[in-house]
């Protein structure tokens, strides 16, 4: 009997919020590797909001997602088969699997899979803190941010696989750390658990006046530092409060990922406070990630890295568990186990 993959691919392109009807599930013979290729078994896949991006036409840093094509994503897993000298059945290996079981990788692709250690960490860890989103939020911080011991650091969509790293590096480097989330529960866990100095519940806070009054009580000495997720209101607020000569770090939109407009009412501001404001892509500093891991391992060994997961079960809750994710509805890193 002939063995098969299960896999959704991009059925249609979202006007507005994705739903059901633009992915479709579909099973497919598993491939068998030539020379030169391998086969991965997929055993964790990550959810990431760039994968709005990519859903449509819109110019941006990346070309569109092809039609009828398999989802991208971050994936770990298992060799099942190889037929490169350089992957043995049997490794663990990050990689760039997508939304399916098995994952057939040859040519320029294999560049994109890394053999990973088992023995350091549960294996989805590296699609959170150990993996892109902590490198992502390594990079921002230390590359863009600059930050100094005893400055203000404000960290938008704080409790996620992003800003919880975010926060807790900031802390490391002396700063002041106040979040940004969504909800009571999840600023609680942001202060009580990943140490942050204040957390502003932008849910509570429905105007700019309500939230500068919040942000003037949180950062009182001002903002140096803007890690920056989300935009709308809470950005923009953010700024306000940024002083002279601050660093904004800009890592997501995630407001306007399904096409909301997310103007900047007073860009002067930039001007006003000579403000750096830098958008980053993590993959595009390759030559940074190495020292990124081998800080966030370093405090993962020591116990010094906090995280949180959000688990969806088999391959068809994927759809379902983006929606959440660009709903706000995860709880820190939003993962589906596979196998």
């Amino acid at each position: 009997m002939t063995a098969m993959n299960r896999r959704i691919v991009l059925a249609s392109r979202p006007e507005g919020a994705p739903g059901p009807e633009n992915f479709r599930l579909e099973s497919v013979p598993v491939p068998v590797p030539a020379s030169g290729e391998i086969l991965i078994r997929n055993h964790w896949l990550s959810l990431d909001p760039y994968m709005r991006g990519r859903m449509s036409t819109t110019k941006s840093y990346a070309d569109p997602h092809p039609l009828d094509a398999v989802m991208l994503g971050g994936t770990v897993g298992v060799v099942a088969a190889s037929g490169h000298e350089g992957f043995a059945v049997g490794d663990t290996v990050l990689a760039f699997g997508g939304w399916q079981e098995y994952a057939l990788v040859a040519g320029e692709a294999l560049r994109m899979v890394h053999r990973i250690d088992p023995n350091l960490a549960p294996l989805q860890r590296y699609l959170g803190a150990l993996g892109m989103p902590g490198m992502t939020a390594w990079y921002g911080l230390n590359r863009i941010m600059e930050p100094k011991a005893g400055e203000t650091v404000v960290v938008s969509a704080a409790s996620g696989a992003v800003g919880s790293v975010v926060g807790q590096l900031a802390k490391a480097a002396g700063c002041r750390v106040v979040g940004i989330a969504g909800g009571p529960e999840k600023c609680a866990y942001v202060t009580d658990e990943l140490g942050f100095d204040a957390c502003l519940d932008h849910k509570a806070l429905r105007d700019a006046r309500a939230f500068d009054v919040a942000l003037a009580a949180a950062a009182p000495n001002g903002v140096d530092g803007c890690f920056e997720n989300v935009g709308g209101l809470v950005f923009e607020g953010t700024l306000r409060r940024m002083n002279a000569f601050g660093r904004v770090a800009v890592c997501g939109m995630i407001a306007g990922y399904n096409g909301e407009p997310v103007p900047l009412k007073d860009p002067t501001v930039i001007l006003r406070s000579r403000l750096k404001v830098q958008g980053f892509i993590i993959s595009e500093n390759p030559a940074d990630m190495l020292e990124a891991f081998k800080e966030l391992a370093r405090l993962h060994v020591e116990g010094r890295l906090r995280y949180r997961e959000s688990i969806a079960e088999g391959l068809e809750a994927a759809p379902e568990a983006f929606f959440g994710l660009l709903q706000g509805r995860n709880f820190g890193k939003q993962l589906v186990r596979l196998t």
